[in-house]
């Protein structure tokens, strides 16, 4: 079953059935709490009518006299009022009064008079000087048949000398009980909807922040950049800092496990060159053409390591480095200048002519050793990858909200196994030429200073031959990468 599922089943079944229960318990107390209303008002009428009824009693003129008339007058009055939305047409009390033997001398219905009363119990009760009610019903089978009954002492001094009792049947309060319990049973459904669509709301809430929650932990385990979903102090925001903190800790020890395992291997050979040569340089006949070449090579693969720990070095660097130290703005044709300078002589030797084109007034905002670094390399790569005689062309053009530099050589392009695998740490292509190879490491170089710059480079196979690089740099300078993207995934080319 989903969170999202077990959440709101278990709020629903705490708050519905806390709900239920509250609203039965509500409703059931209506038609009780009614009744006790108009019992306390009967117990009222009650006492008065005793001190009304007391005079005419005594004197024997109960049927006849003021009282009797008094309650007749009061039956046939007409009444209609509108009680909170209730029309009340008809005046519902029953009075009766008994002597102090229970013998019933009035009743404004007239048809219990004479009869003895002394047995039951709202009678029976208040003659005893205590409070004397009772509910019957008028038909044993028809519940809602009751009638309240509620009695009073008519006294003489400390004597009592009869009882008055008022009746009202219970029907008369069935349409108050009913609006009652209604009100009750829909102002509790709509609360109770209100906290389910409340108990809705949270859920989704918490499944969104979870759902979050997990895909944040898995663009972090397949290695992409992501945003934690909270940088609060929530239980959420604290597990995503454990998480990125977790993944950073693991890329670590991952990232120092892949680059010893490459450096090894990458100066095994180097290294096994350098040793063998210096074997055979230890023997005294060796000829002075064998010395001379076995020491070329010595220092050969001796610059072959140095270039590739310092290559490696500052890569390491780069991918440690969230952000730039001091960009600054820097003119497109006078970078190409110092470039061209920097490595017009080896396309001298190769026979390639360098071509370089910019908008005259076109700035880039970086670090300009960074820029240049990555230009270099691009170039070389280029360089290595063209033909003798052929053309490397270097343009940079604003596009949109960047600035694009394309470096274009006449190469061979690359192998359609390679091109997923250009930016892998220490993959390198043969030469055309049957050079050796680099040590894998430019384009990574490249890689690591376009994203610090918040820019992308791209290697394309070229529809008129050759391969062009496409590096990409935003005018706005990004303040800060994610951690994840200072771990790339490789970071090697044919550079």
């Amino acid at each position: 079953m989903k969170l999202w599922a077990r959440v709101f089943l278990g709020y629903f079944l705490i708050v519905g059935l806390s709900g239920w229960f509250l609203l039965r318990v509500f409703v059931n107390e209506v038609k009780p709490g009614v009744r006790d209303a108009v019992e306390d008002v009967m117990v009222d009428t009650a006492q008065l009518l005793a001190e009304l009824a007391r005079d005419d009693l005594l004197a024997s003129r109960l049927p006849k006299g003021r009282f009797a008339q008094s309650v007749e007058a009061y039956r046939l009055r007409p009444v209609k009022a509108t009680i909170w939305g209730l029309e009340k047409q008809t005046l519902d009390f029953r009075i009766y009064v008994t002597d102090a033997n229970g013998i019933v001398l009035y009743d404004s219905e007239h048809k219990a008079i004479g009869e003895n009363y002394a047995d039951w119990r709202d009678v029976y009760r208040t003659l005893r000087g205590e409070y004397g009610s009772r509910s019957t019903r008028e038909d044993p089978d028809d519940s809602n048949s009751s009638v309240m009954h509620v009695a009073a002492a008519v006294r003489d001094g400390d004597r009592v000398v009869g009882v008055v009792t008022v009746a009202k049947p219970a029907r008369t309060l069935a349409p108050i009980i009913e609006r009652g319990e209604r009100t009750v049973l829909r102002q509790g459904l709509l609360l109770l909807g209100a906290t389910l669509l409340i108990g809705g709301a949270f859920t989704i809430w918490l499944t969104v922040s979870m759902g979050r929650l997990v895909r944040y932990a898995r663009l972090l385990a397949a290695g992409q950049p992501a945003e934690p979903p909270s940088r609060g102090r929530d239980e959420i925001g604290e597990l995503s800092r454990a998480l990125a903190q977790l993944r950073n800790e693991v890329d670590g020890r991952a990232y120092v496990e892949h680059y010893v395992q490459h450096l090894t291997h990458e100066m095994k050979s180097p290294l096994a060159a350098i040793r063998g040569a210096a074997e055979l340089l230890a023997e005294n006949d060796l000829p002075e053409a064998e010395r001379r070449r076995f020491t070329a090579n010595v220092q050969t693969q001796s610059e072959r390591l140095q270039t590739l720990i310092d290559k490696l070095l500052r890569l390491a660097q780069l991918e440690q480095q969230r952000e730039l130290e001091a960009p600054t703005t820097i003119n497109a044709n006078e970078l190409f200048s110092e470039i061209e300078q920097a490595i017009s002589t080896q396309a001298r030797q190769r026979k390639i002519t360098l071509r370089f084109n910019a908008e005259p007034a076109l700035q880039i905002t970086g670090d300009r050793f960074l820029l240049s670094l990555a230009l270099n390399n691009l170039l070389q790569n280029a360089l290595d990858f063209s033909l003798q005689e052929g053309t490397v062309t270097c343009t940079a053009e604003a596009d949109g909200t960047n600035v694009v530099l394309r470096i274009q050589d006449q190469g061979p392009g690359i192998a359609e196994y390679a091109c997923e695998r250009i930016f892998e740490r220490f993959f390198s292509l043969p030469r055309p030429d049957g050079a050796p190879k680099s040590t894998g490491l430019g384009l990574p170089l490249v890689h690591e200073i376009a994203v610090l710059h918040g820019g992308e480079i791209r290697l394309e196979n070229s529809p008129e031959g050759g391969v062009v690089a496409i590096l990409s740099i935003p005018h706005k300078i990004a303040k800060k990468r994610e951690n994840s993207q200072n771990q790339p995934k490789a970071g090697s080319t044919i550079a």
